[in-house]
C-alpha cells in the first residue's frame, strides 16, 4: 500500500517530501518535466515502499497512508495513480 498525496499540496508544492524520499518516487520533482505545469506533486504507487519518510517532511498534512486517506480526500488515490499511468 502506498502512500497519497492529496488536497493541501495543490498550489504548496514545497518538495519536502522529494528531499526524504529514499526512493525518488514522487513527481514531477523541483527541475523535472512537467514541474511547473503540475499543482501538486504525486507519489508513483508502484515504486513507494512505504517507508512514510514523506508525511512528516509534508508541512501541509497532505501525504497520508492509501488506508488512511481522509474520506474527503479519497479521490486522490486515483488521481495519483493515473498521474503515473498517463491519465
Amino acid at each position: 500500500m502506498a502512500y497519497v498525496i492529496t488536497q493541501p499540496c495543490i498550489g504548496t508544492k514545497d518538495a519536502s517530501c522529494v528531499d526524504v524520499c529514499p526512493v525518488d518516487c514522487i513527481h514531477p520533482g523541483p527541475g523535472e518535466d512537467g514541474y511547473d505545469e503540475h499543482e501538486q506533486l504525486y507519489i508513483n504507487p508502484d515504486e513507494c515502499i512505504d517507508c512514510g519518510a514523506c508525511e512528516p517532511a509534508c508541512p501541509v498534512t497532505a501525504i497520508f497512508e492509501e488506508s488512511a486517506v481522509p474520506g474527503e480526500w479519497k479521490q486522490w488515490i486515483k488521481i495519483n495513480a493515473d498521474f503515473f499511468q498517463g491519465a
